[in-house]
């Protein structure tokens, strides 16, 4: 009996670990669509093309899948059963209309909640206490297709964007290890998404990182969390110089009761500014520059 063939578009750490349980399984993967690792991010995480070259499966790094040259490519690889994972470029009707079992994408949210880009980011930043991953059957709307499965976890309030990540990541093969055998027989079972709960959110830029001090001591922790390293991270400026903030405490014993104005520099050491409802301690930080001189009483921008 012929094996359905599987076309893997992904990249990431997801990406990876959902094409080596695909590999593991011995299932036919025909080839893997990926990125090229952006010279200006930093790659903290696995990549599919790793799982894929070690068991020479056929990699290709295309900018744009759209063209007449790739279409075609994509078309002679006939493909049964499209899965992505983490591939960061939208994927055309032309192309999903290609795989008679149909094309499901695994992404990092809750769907309904937090459809788009950087989902993880965004939870930690708001600051919910529950994560998971989806797969659901993709359509021409972004993470709008029925739902086919769901595993989540709890994450901590002190928890970084990578810690949260970390986390979820088994969500992913053990929604991948329930469904596989039923997307490739044509049986998965689906539920279609409740529109009325959708969130969508972009992607996130360094420029987002900027502090708004205005903000709860609260909210400022969150978006410091949710992009500290390995992301570009949060940041103030003073002077035109660019001080980052890798980590703050909302409730250091320095902390208590010191209020002062949004961005107030309320003391120099420890170094605590005021915000929206009272201020934060930042205990890990960085100049990009020569460091200016600070005094107690200086506004941040």
């Amino acid at each position: 009996m012929t094996r359905p063939r599987i076309l893997f578009f992904g990249y990431s750490e997801v990406g990876f670990a959902g094409l080596s349980l695909l590999l593991e399984r011995g299932d036919n993967v025909v080839a893997l669509f990926t990125h090229e690792d952006n010279p200006h991010e930093k790659i903290w995480f696995k990549t599919p093309a790793l799982a894929a070259r070690e068991k020479g499966v056929p990699v290709f790094t295309p900018e744009k899948i759209t063209t007449p040259e790739w279409l075609e490519r994509i078309a002679a690889l006939q493909p049964d059963l499209i899965l992505s994972v983490y591939y960061r470029n939208m994927i055309s009707e032309k192309i999903l209309s290609l795989a008679p079992l149909g094309a499901f994408n695994l992404h990092g949210s809750l769907l309904p909640k937090y459809r788009g880009r950087a989902p993880i980011n965004w939870a930690v930043l708001h600051g919910e206490t529950r994560i998971g991953m989806t797969l659901h059957r993709m359509v021409k709307k972004a993470d709008a297709g029925a739902v086919v499965d769901q595993a989540s976890v709890e994450i901590g309030p002190r928890d970084t964007a990578e810690q949260a990540f970390r986390k979820v990541l088994p969500c992913a093969r053990a929604v991948l290890v329930r469904q596989m055998d039923a997307l490739l027989a044509g049986t998965a079972r689906e539920t279609p998404q409740d529109e009325v709960q959708a969130t969508y959110f972009t992607g996130r830029k360094p420029e987002d990182g900027r502090i708004n001090w205005s903000q709860t001591s609260r909210q400022i922790f969150n978006l410091i969390r949710a992009v500290t390293d390995p992301y570009p991270g949060a940041f103030t400026d003073v002077d035109a110089v660019r001080l980052m903030v890798w980590w703050a405490e909302t409730d250091s014993p320095a902390t208590r009761g010191r209020r002062g104005r949004p961005g107030e520099i309320i003391s120099l050491t420890p170094l605590i500014i005021g915000t929206g409802d009272g201020s934060l301690e930042l205990t890990r930080t960085e100049w990009r520059g020569a460091a200016p001189a600070l005094k107690v009483g200086q506004i941040l921008a």
